[in-house]
């Protein structure tokens, strides 16, 4: 009997395993296709073709283009924060405000879909570009940024004088303007995206940190460590509630 329970157990996970892998390349195949031609002209019929699957395969997934759509910008979400805490836990200089800010603009640089979903790039994504798809998470996603912001302010990591409302703007200013700034660049004023990442973290270390960290004091090593525990903490959050909205989807 023990036998039969577990052979049913090792069956039922390869099924669900195979059904992931599937999901997987539908979801590659997606990405690929949205990227080459845009969210506009990307048809079910097409990323059949491109994953190797029939168009009724899809639909046992996701019931609409839409949740398709939606399953696939949240799978890069979560790349993206998982992306993310690799490169800062590879940094020795990662659990700085500095640092933050250069890894996670890198991060974002390499992955065209959230960054083309984040700046709002209706010529790649159409009206999906406008849409809140991750409305249901927006409420948590805000509420952990600003403990973690909060936390920065209390540590003496960003500056106090100014409000976290008046933070958060000047952080997504110059944060976006460096991101969408290349296309109207010169050849000559051109940068590689290492270098350009270098300059933002720069500018937003000169803009938001407290006036001794700007010039180039040092954090002590308890500040770093309470700073590089308190973004795994934020960073681990934000992947959870988007893995909640993921679930929502897929039920």
């Amino acid at each position: 009997m023990a036998s039969s329970r577990n052979g049913a157990s090792a069956l039922k996970e390869e099924q669900q395993s195979r059904r992931q892998e599937r999901a997987d390349r539908i979801l590659d195949a997606a990405a690929e296709l949205i990227l080459r031609w845009g969210y506009k002209k990307t048809t079910i019929d097409d990323i059949a073709r491109q994953a190797g699957v029939a168009k009724g395969t899809i639909y046992l997934h996701w019931k609409t283009r839409e949740d398709l759509f939606v399953a696939l910008a949240t799978r890069e979400d979560i790349k993206l924060a998982e992306d993310i805490k690799r490169r800062i836990a590879s940094d020795p200089e990662g659990s700085t405000l500095r640092g933050f800010v250069k890894h996670t603009t890198l991060a974002l640089m390499k992955n065209p879909l959230v960054k083309a979903m984040l700046l709002n790039d209706t010529e790649m994504l159409g009206e999906f570009a406008r849409r809140e798809y991750r409305s249901a998470t927006y409420a948590e996603r805000m509420k952990n940024y600003k403990t973690f912001l909060e936390f920065l302010r209390s540590h003496g990591v960003v500056r106090t004088d100014i409000g976290i409302r008046e933070q958060t703007y000047i952080l997504s200013a110059v944060w976006i303007g460096f991101l969408l700034a290349d296309p109207w660049m010169p050849d000559e004023f051109k940068f590689p995206d290492e270098e350009v990442v270098e300059m933002l973290a720069d500018t937003v270390q000169l803009a938001l940190a407290p006036r001794d960290a700007a010039t180039g004091k040092a954090q002590n090593d308890e500040t770093l460590q309470e700073f590089s525990n308190a973004l795994n903490r934020y960073i681990d959050q934000d992947a959870s509630a988007i893995k909640e909205f993921q679930k929502e989807v897929e039920a």
